[in-house]
């Protein structure tokens, strides 16, 4: 059930994750969840958290405790094959991820951070990504298409239960008050994650708007809970 299109890198972390004891595939409330431990639901997640928003919501609004498992690569090699899935070279990729990275999935539900019953554990992988030209396709990457993504190894894990815990994603030495940019510079992530990294933060109640600077948002930590 549930394992018909499963991906290599879904079902490696599945396994990696599992416990014995652990039940595989089990409908819960009509849903179908990857891993069920005692009452704990747990969801592998490798991709965006847009298309499982109503899941997860829906299940911690049932009073469900939910771990979203979701993987960040802060090493990946580049593995390209041809059309009858023959190595044509392996390189390793100059961008690597960050545990700050989670940010640019977590927009799709930052308040969910604050409900007793749900928490995100990211791990930090080295993976394989296998990639096969197909002629008319991914332009940015001359045709070369992802087909799929295969996990090497776990090399750290990040528990996100609470609003603290999200907090601990921030840099030290920020300015007061601050805005995405600096945060951006601080985690050494591009603009657009800090930009995410803030909505998420606000949105939490960490850090709450106070101004502009030259046309930036200005943030704080908050003082109580928004």
């Amino acid at each position: 059930m549930g394992t018909l299109r499963e991906q290599p890198l879904h079902a490696a972390l599945k396994e990696w994750y599992a416990r014995p004891g652990d039940r595989i595939e089990v409908p819960v409330d009509g849903y179908v969840i990857d891993l069920l431990r005692g009452d704990l639901l747990i969801e592998i997640q490798t991709r965006g958290f847009a298309g499982m928003k109503a899941k997860v919501a829906t299940l911690v609004a049932g009073g469900h405790r939910v771990r979203v498992v979701h993987p960040i690569a802060v090493d990946r090699w580049i593995v390209n094959i041809d059309e009858n899935g023959l190595v044509l070279s392996r390189r390793r990729s100059p961008k690597h991820g960050s545990a700050a990275d989670v940010a640019s999935e977590l927009v799709s539900f930052p308040r969910l951070v604050n409900e007793p019953g749900f928490e995100i554990e990211v791990l930090l992988t080295v993976e394989e990504e296998y990639r096969r030209l197909v002629p008319g396709r991914c332009w940015r990457r001359r045709g070369w298409a992802v087909v799929e993504r295969r996990l090497v190894e776990v090399v750290g894990q990040t528990s996100l239960a609470c609003a603290d815990d999200l907090a601990s994603l921030m840099p030290a030495g920020l300015p007061d008050p601050f805005t995405s940019a600096d945060l951006a510079a601080g985690i050494g992530r591009p603009r657009r994650v800090g930009q995410q990294l803030a909505y998420c933060l606000r949105k939490a109640g960490v850090v709450a708007v106070v101004g502009k600077r030259r046309g930036a948002v200005e943030y704080r930590l908050a003082t109580t809970p928004q």
